[in-house]
């Protein structure tokens, strides 16, 4: 069969190159084509667009390249009527992916589409429920919530694993001694690092990293520079963005699992990320930057379905780690948060149970195997 995948963003990228390869065991005859990055490209997929030219974030992101917006749509239009795929696979990214899929439904009516890792409506925007159950002839979702969220609208939604999980699983067979070895490390075993995980976006990083910086080097001070303090970067941001921001003695890398399964704590930026860190078992505060905040208490009701903002606390439904979101992302508070996170050994321990709870309510299920196999069996 023809596949016609879009991802927008590295994360997506990532979990479709792993959907291709499972994909292509499931179908000897599968062609791959579609909208990525590099991880789908090493897997044999045909690029027409990278998804670092499609990631606009925020309303002065959009209007100031709208240009290439509008670019980016027309390429995905064409590239569909090219390669009339009998399966269009979405990832996530709904501001556009709701297009594509409107686009194929009219042109294409015989293509079957996929909604593969859905938008997060049960958090935010609810009422896209409706379209992207009309539009999608299946949706796999990763949180075992999700079905239920779908019930409750008369739609159809399967929990078909989470790829964090599997991203994760694949870390640990290719780099620890044993499945147990990740446990032995998580208190006095571990390094006097302070990671530092600031996102994946340009404007992220502008909004976060600098205050992330002067919270570490605070507690650097009081304990006489006993922790190294490293920095993340992302899957092409071009290191020189971060570099303009760190002193002499720290340090960046690429390797964000090593630099987590090896540090006494992180602070990071709200997202995929903060399941990584759990799942790696290294205690955590997560923070996210957002314009206008002191409107947020105000607005929050209207616009938030959850109390909470990252997945560590939605997934068990109770605070699991701090959140130091909007007008609470400051220095001090991050700051407070770090010494409770390196110090206080009840409260480490107590996040460290929380975390390993996660791993079970999200399962051992393979999501891209379990994804791969129903995409061919059923829409094929």
């Amino acid at each position: 069969m023809n596949y016609f995948l879009i991802a927008g963003e590295a994360s997506g990228d990532l979990h479709a190159s792993n959907l291709i390869k499972e994909l292509r065991k499931a179908d000897k005859n599968a062609v791959f084509a579609g909208l990525g990055g590099d991880k789908m490209r090493a897997e044999g997929c045909k690029l027409y667009q990278d998804y670092r030219e499609m990631a606009y974030m925020g309303v002065i992101a959009v209007v100031t390249n709208l240009d290439k917006i509008k670019k980016n749509f027309q390429i995905a239009q064409d590239a569909i009527l090219k390669e009339k795929p009998d399966v269009l696979v979405l990832i996530d990214y709904p501001s556009f992916n709701l297009k594509m899929a409107e686009f194929c439904k009219k042109h294409l009516p015989s293509s079957k589409i996929c909604y593969y890792i859905p938008p997060k409506i049960w958090a935010w925007k609810s009422w896209r429920v409706h379209k992207i159950a009309q539009l999608s002839d299946k949706i796999l979702g990763i949180f075992p919530f999700e079905p239920d969220f779908y019930q409750k609208y008369g739609y159809s939604c399967e929990y078909i694993g989470n790829p964090t999980m599997d991203s994760i699983r694949q870390w640990k067979e290719e780099h620890l001694e044993t499945e147990d070895k990740l446990a032995e490390i998580q208190n006095e075993q571990r390094e006097k690092i302070i990671a530092l995980l600031p996102g994946s976006r340009k404007n992220e990083i502008k909004h976060c990293l600098g205050t992330m910086l002067e919270a570490a080097r605070r507690i650097n001070e009081e304990t006489g520079k006993q922790y190294k303090i490293i920095v993340t970067a992302a899957p092409g941001i071009d290191e020189n963005i971060y570099k303009d921001y760190l002193e002499t003695g720290e340090e960046l890398t690429r390797d964000t699992y090593q630099l987590i399964s090896k540090a006494s704590a992180a602070v990071v930026n709200s997202g995929t990320a903060t399941l990584e860190t759990a799942l790696l078992g290294c205690p955590q505060t997560a923070v996210y930057y957002i314009a206008c905040s002191k409107w947020l208490g105000w607005i929050k009701p209207f616009v938030f379905r959850i109390p909470y903002f990252t997945l560590v606390n939605i997934i068990p439904g109770k605070e699991v780690i701090k959140e130091q979101i909007a007008y609470n992302f400051t220095r001090k508070n991050i700051e407070n948060e770090l010494r409770k996170l390196l110090n206080n050994e009840p409260y480490r321990n107590k996040m460290l149970e929380e975390y390993r709870q996660i791993a079970s309510i999200l399962g051992g299920r393979p999501a891209a195997k379990t994804a791969a196999e129903m995409i061919y069996n059923h829409l094929g």
